[in-house]
């Protein structure tokens, strides 16, 4: 029997490694990826000056109704059997229908709320809440699981650093897709599937062949950032309890 397609969401918080999780599906035969396709809409919507923010509208589509068609309903990219999505959890603003997230396979990827902001006010120092997606990632979860009446997959960057090949053999078994060593490497360089942000973004990613070894991140959070920190350890902790190990 031929195995079914399927739509695979992984919600991520930004100053993670999506991007080195991305690749590993990517590096899949039977899997076509696509990189935070929400990101046109969040940008034309909110006005955050990122690094190449009028590029980013101008080449992504800003139609969200559009966007959750392409991912649900056309037919998955290029014949493949999976279609592995990397979403950004804080790019799906409110306004943005759920409904459709119960057409998909979700599973939720997190990482320790103290390296995330450590390694995001290295590049911008000026962050809110919402800027480190903690807040919906719990809601997207939340809502997900309501609507399914299943807990998703979460996994901790942490223990994928740690113990790729055990970590994404959990994850695999857990959304019913068998494991594939060459998850586990891949050349490097940018990608086609890249976003068109990925010149500012993934020079780190594109010198990468595999995922990088654990090590933690040096630092004390800024008494500024004191109840920042706070409310997004208490998301992280809630997702934290359903990881797989």
């Amino acid at each position: 029997m031929t195995p079914l397609p399927i739509r695979i969401a992984m919600w991520s918080g930004p100053r993670n490694i999506s991007t080195a999780m991305m690749r590993a599906w990517g590096n899949r035969s039977d899997t076509t990826v696509i990189d935070e396709p929400f990101y046109a809409y969040y940008l034309e919507r909110t006005g955050k000056g990122h690094p190449g923010a009028a590029e980013v509208i101008a080449g992504g589509e800003t139609d969200w109704p559009k966007v959750i068609r392409d991912l649900t309903k056309q037919p998955i990219p290029d014949g493949k059997r999976i279609f592995f999505q990397k979403q950004m959890t804080h790019h799906l603003l409110r306004e943005i229908d759920r409904k459709w997230l119960v057409d998909l396979t979700n599973c939720f990827l997190i990482r320790d709320p103290q390296e995330v902001i450590l390694s995001y006010i290295k590049k911008n120092s000026g962050l809110s809440l919402e800027d480190l997606g903690f807040i919906q990632q719990r809601e997207i979860f939340n809502f997900v699981r309501e609507q399914t009446h299943t807990t998703p997959a979460v996994v901790d960057a942490r223990d994928v650093l740690q113990n790729p090949e055990h970590t994404l053999g959990l994850l695999c078994d857990a959304i019913g897709v068998s494991f594939d060593q060459k998850m586990l490497s891949w050349p490097p360089g940018l990608r086609e599937t890249d976003g068109v942000w990925a010149k500012h973004w993934y020079d780190a990613v594109a010198k990468s062949t595999s995922f990088k070894p654990y090590k933690p991140r040096d630092g004390t959070i800024p008494d500024s950032l004191g109840q920042v920190y706070e409310r997004c350890r208490q998301c992280y902790e809630e997702l934290y309890q359903h990881r797989l190990r």
